[in-house]
């Protein structure tokens, strides 16, 4: 029995990697319901043992808007361009609850996973994709108390909000912080199996960088180098398209989308490249 037909014996054949272009992208789609079980067990693992269970994400990006309006709106007097300071915050803290947090856990995913990694052979790039939609969930319900602050201050006639046809980019925007935080994550992942430092860089790193983001402020109250500084960051153009979507303030500007549409790209790919690379001996260095 020649080696071809040896091949057609075996439902699956497992090939090392050698090449840094040699990616099978497609295995992810075959994978799709390994992907689901991971999106689940993510789930229930955070909040199977817990009280309020997923009422922690209200509880987070309410009272995470809370301690800004006070601090940042009543005593720093930041801007808000005219918006209730409630709805501005809420805003950008949707927006930036889902990108932390997927890049942070997308960022461990070869050190906590090392066990399930080292037993079995399925696509290493499941884990992270898993988790980025797993976080959607979370995404959703603080979304949702966003629409209903939206349609309170609406119907009290305190903001005449119209949403306008901006608001169709929505999918296009979660799906750019998706493979934003993706992109960025797995090339800390990559590089942590050698510098194990670089967890902890991403712990106070992900926090300065909200700074870096409109997130507490607005892009039009910027100028000067300032303003160049902040739009340096591909997350600045989703929030403030997100808050334009939604609350008819902030920057919309299709140069500054488009640059954020690149950036993320090559993130993108550098990322699903080292990670390729990586995944083949990372078991090694672990």
């Amino acid at each position: 029995m020649d080696f071809e037909e040896q091949n057609k014996t075996w439902d699956e054949i497992i090939r090392p990697k050698r090449g840094w272009f040699d990616i099978n992208l497609s295995e992810l789609w075959r994978y799709r319901d390994l992907v689901m079980m991971f999106v689940k067990r993510d789930f229930v693992s955070i909040y199977k043992q817990t009280i309020l269970g997923p009422l922690w994400y209200i509880l987070q990006a309410l009272f995470t808007t809370l301690m800004f309006t006070i601090v940042f709106g009543k005593i720093a007097k930041l801007s808000t361009d005219g918006i209730p300071p409630i709805l501005f915050y809420l805003s950008g803290v949707v927006c930036w609850n889902y990108f932390s947090q997927c890049l942070t856990k997308t960022s461990s995913t070869f050190i906590a996973n090392a066990n399930i990694f080292g037993k079995v052979y399925f696509p290493r790039l499941t884990v992270p994709v898993s988790t980025v939609i797993s976080n959607l969930i979370g995404f959703a319900i603080q979304l949702v108390i966003l629409i209903c602050f939206i349609l309170y201050y609406k119907f009290q006639g305190i903001v005449s909000i119209n949403f306008n046809l901006t608001l169709l980019m929505f999918p296009f925007l979660v799906i750019l912080m998706a493979a934003l935080s993706l992109g960025i994550g797995i090339i800390i992942s990559s590089l942590t199996t050698k510098y194990r430092d670089l967890q902890q860089v991403v712990i106070f790193g992900v926090q300065l960088l909200m700074y870096a983001t409109p997130v507490i402020y607005p892009l039009s109250s910027l100028g000067g180098n300032f303003r160049l500084m902040v739009l340096l960051n591909p997350m600045t153009a989703i929030v403030e398209t997100f808050r334009y979507s939604f609350l008819g303030c902030g920057s919309f500007n299709w140069n500054y989308i488009i640059y954020s549409v690149v950036c993320t790209i090559i993130i993108f790919f550098i990322g699903v490249l080292l990670f390729n690379r990586v995944e083949r001996s990372f078991m090694d260095t672990v």
